[in-house]
């Protein structure tokens, strides 16, 4: 009998678990699409998807949490038991940044799975989970100005722009610069559960 990988976290429809082969396969197949990977630099080659995995799991060696993969529970609603994509928590890390260290709450759902409020719950069980934790006050979340789906997440999470955090990040082309920053303290977070 396959065991599943450790649960994380669980919310009303969803599971957060560490990845196994065959979690990461299913992330591949429907998240690196042309829809999903717009604002992430485009549709990866298996080469580059798999050093994904690598820098996931470095997170987790290093920080003692990484973005996760998200499942929806296998409770006969849409998607059963399918992969749905990411949801997670690691240290901020372009160098010279205001937010450089802080913690970042970070998604990526795939296209199907869109628009059924799983990346919000995802999100707030992942907020949930970093405040009864970690020590943090605070985290931020990161996106691009065009990606008005993830920072309307963002602001529907009780997070604030921060415009005098936003940066230029080196390893995305202009078209995905500046890179934008919304924060929320753990007060404010507190104050709205």
């Amino acid at each position: 009998m396959k065991l599943m990988p450790e649960t994380i976290f669980e919310t009303e429809r969803l599971i957060v678990h560490e990845w196994d082969d065959p979690s990461w396969d299913g992330f591949v197949r429907h998240t690196n699409t042309p829809a999903v990977m717009r604002w992430l630099g485009g549709v990866r080659e298996e080469a580059a998807a798999a050093n994904t995995r690598v820098r996931l799991e470095g997170f987790n060696d290093e920080f003692g949490f990484t973005f996760w993969c998200c499942r929806r529970k296998n409770d006969g609603g849409h998607l059963a038991g399918e992969v749905l994509g990411m949801v997670g928590l690691k240290r901020a890390t372009v160098e010279g940044t205001k937010v450089c260290g802080m913690l970042e709450i970070g998604w990526r759902l795939r296209e199907d799975a869109w628009g059924k409020g799983y990346a919000k719950e995802g999100a707030t069980g992942c907020i949930d989970h970093a405040f009864a934790t970690t020590g943090d006050d605070d985290l931020v979340a990161l996106t691009v100005e065009g990606n008005a789906a993830s920072w309307g997440l963002m602001q529907r999470l009780g997070m604030q722009r921060r415009k005098d955090w936003d940066y230029e990040d080196p390893y995305f082309s202009a078209e995905l610069n500046p890179t934008i920053v919304h924060h929320i303290t753990r007060a404010q977070w507190q104050e709205r559960r």
